[in-house]
């Protein structure tokens, strides 16, 4: 396996900067830049595909089978879904962030011309002092709104900014890592994911590693609204997807853990390629779990809904409160390199 001295600097570096840069999901050209950016600079010959996945290959030992690894940049997020007569913006989720959380969050709107705006979540009982049901008021869509950093008080007012139906809203992150270890962010589905295939795909050009087989890594795009390895991996024997491992009541993984998933809302991972999986994770002492997550979905399963002829498999580091205020720990991001780098055989 590779060692975690290597890239440990340059997985977390890297996941603060893609953190960094807003991609509710449908709005990708800025982290693709950022991905091709970081990618180049690491010596790669990058291909962006016409659906907007971010693909690097890499060739193995030998080509008696093909092996493609993904992880998802795209974020939950909203949009703009109408005006109101006094100015405020309605909106639709992207994807299932869980609405509660949202009450009081910054977040940026992206306007037309470029220009952004910024702006916070609020419930429409926003002030105790103001609503009895402030407190109580349920949090949905019918219910919140975005109030806008500029002075506006019309539909009008706020069209003239250049904000319209479909404009994007991003989300803060807040993204903090702690000194004891723990990675606080939102997003972490699956941007955690992604840092962890950029530090093997780091320390396959520092060490001079080759895997045991050629290799396709992935950046994908709309993974949160389940279409986004709908036309990657075609060619390959075996999909892993990156993704985060779900922490919570009645599952075994912890956040400084690796964890494999045997059976999704989906259904059933490739049983051999799980069995594989745990057996690689024993092994080389990989700190893991194995966990069935109920209400989950992956790029594994978007590919084989498009008719993909792949073994499919998930890992992830432990995340708790996913779609809310996400927590891992870099023990379990070290975790899921190590996995990675023991599948591919380096």
């Amino acid at each position: 396996m590779i060692s975690e001295k290597n890239y440990e600097k340059y997985m977390l570096d890297s996941l603060k900067e893609i953190l960094a840069v807003d991609s509710p999901t449908g709005f990708s050209k800025s982290i693709n830049e950022k991905l091709v950016e970081m990618l180049t600079k690491l010596g790669y010959k990058v291909e962006v595909t016409n659906k907007r996945a971010v693909r690097v290959g890499v060739k193995g030992k030998c080509s008696e089978k093909k092996l493609a690894v993904s992880a998802h940049v795209d974020t939950l997020g909203a949009m703009v879904k109408s005006i109101s007569g006094n100015g405020e913006l309605r909106f639709t989720r992207l994807g299932g962030p869980i609405l509660a959380t949202l009450d009081g969050e910054y977040c940026k709107i992206y306007a037309d011309g470029g220009k952004v705006y910024t702006g916070t979540f609020l419930s429409d009982s926003p002030s105790c002092h103001v609503y009895k049901d402030a407190g109580t008021k349920e949090r949905n869509e019918d219910t919140m709104y975005v109030r806008i950093d500029e002075e506006v008080s019309s539909k009008a007012d706020v069209e003239k900014l250049g904000i319209r139906v479909g404009s994007l809203i991003a989300i803060d992150t807040k993204t903090t890592i702690t000194d004891s270890g723990y990675v606080k962010s939102r997003f972490l589905d699956d941007k955690a994911g992604s840092a962890c295939l950029l530090a093997v795909l780091y320390a396959l050009k520092s060490e001079n590693l080759v895997p045991a087989y050629d290799v396709d890594f992935y950046f994908t795009n709309y993974e949160e609204v389940g279409h986004g390895a709908a036309t990657i991996a075609k060619d390959a024997d075996e999909l892993l997807a990156v993704d985060m491992g779900c922490v919570g009541n009645g599952l075994s993984c912890k956040e400084t853990q690796v964890s494999v998933c045997v059976k999704d809302g989906h259904g059933p991972y490739d049983y051999e390629m799980v069995e594989r999986l745990l057996s690689i994770a024993k092994a080389n002492g990989i700190d893991y779990a194995a966990d069935v997550y109920p209400y989950y979905g992956s790029d594994v399963g978007a590919a084989w809904s498009a008719g993909a002829d792949v073994k499919g498999g998930l890992i992830g580091p432990g995340v708790h409160a996913s779609h809310g205020m996400e927590r891992t720990h870099k023990k379990g991001l070290v975790a899921t390199v190590s996995l990675i780098s023991a599948y591919l055989g380096l």
